[in-house]
């Protein structure tokens, strides 16, 4: 039996986590801002644990850590799942919202993480389950903030998929496209207090106006990408990313593109930068 924790699980992709996990009979830690929001079928199995958390709080991660570990005894698997988007022109975003949104996709998951290290090196094994985006690997326009933490969280996965594996912990970034979940709810989404007129029309815009007409028709379906990120981490190895959705690998592909063509015509110059130790 599998001890998942898992953050941000009172609705859409951690919570279908959480529901595939009870579903093979693993016990589950929910740690959410709000228990009252959990849905009654994950409340009522007796292989839950709900901790109220914000993970934002840093001062009350480790308490939550070791009330799990009272719990169940261990902590096998931290899915980083709490955090929210937000939309916008980068000159439409104050230092504010953009500091607030690093504080819960970066910062609350490197305190999430810091936190459960200990008890994983323990043991001698554990893995890191860190969700983070398409917009992880390609910037797009008026998303900036957004696909900033999610590079961030892309960055720290890798390094830690190499930091720990002395330690027998593994760490994994999930790369998932648009999901049909909350997440262009108001309560998961923010868009710029000064919305600036002279970029209507312009990409940053556009991308403005379509979260607010597709909530709820995303192509992705949160329940499949569920299954998916519960079978990769059950595998004895993980893959360093583990992209999720068509549209993720379309855009993968152009990403791959992208860096050959920004790459071919300054291959030599650039690799002519370095010293020449036999000519000197």
């Amino acid at each position: 039996m599998t001890t998942w924790f898992i953050t941000g699980a009172s609705r859409g992709l951690g919570a279908e986590i959480a529901r595939t996990a009870l579903g093979k009979g693993d016990d589950v830690v929910i740690a959410v801002r709000n228990p009252a929001r959990v849905p009654e079928d994950l409340k009522k199995s007796g292989h839950v644990l709900t901790l109220a958390l914000d993970v934002t709080d840093g001062a009350a991660i480790p308490a939550a850590v070791q009330a799990a570990v009272d719990r169940f005894g261990t902590i096998d698997v931290l899915v980083n799942n709490a955090g929210r988007g937000l939309l916008g022109a980068l000159e439409e975003i104050s230092d504010a919202e953009a500091r607030s949104l690093f504080d819960l996709n970066v910062f609350g998951l490197i305190d999430m993480t810091r936190a459960v290290l200990p008890v994983m090196r323990r043991q001698g094994a554990g893995k890191l389950v860190h969700i983070g985006s398409r917009s992880g690997f390609e910037g797009e326009p008026g998303v900036s903030m957004y696909s900033a933490t999610k590079f961030a969280v892309a960055g720290i996965s890798e390094a830690l998929s190499k930091e720990l594996a002395p330690f027998g912990v593994q760490s994994m970034v999930v790369e998932p496209g648009v999901l049909r979940t909350d997440f262009l709810d108001a309560s998961s989404l923010s868009m710029p207090a000064g919305r600036i007129a002279a970029y209507d029309g312009t990409p940053a815009h556009v991308t403005l106006d379509w979260a607010g007409t597709a909530n709820h028709t995303q192509l992705g379906d949160p329940v499949r990408g569920a299954a998916l990120i519960y079978e990769v981490t059950s595998q004895d190895t993980l893959p360093t990313h583990l992209y999720v959705g068509p549209d993720t690998l379309d855009r993968l592909q152009v990403k791959l593109r992208q860096i050959e063509q920004d790459v071919a015509p300054w291959r030599e110059k650039s690799a002519a930068t370095a010293h020449d130790d036999a000519a000197a």
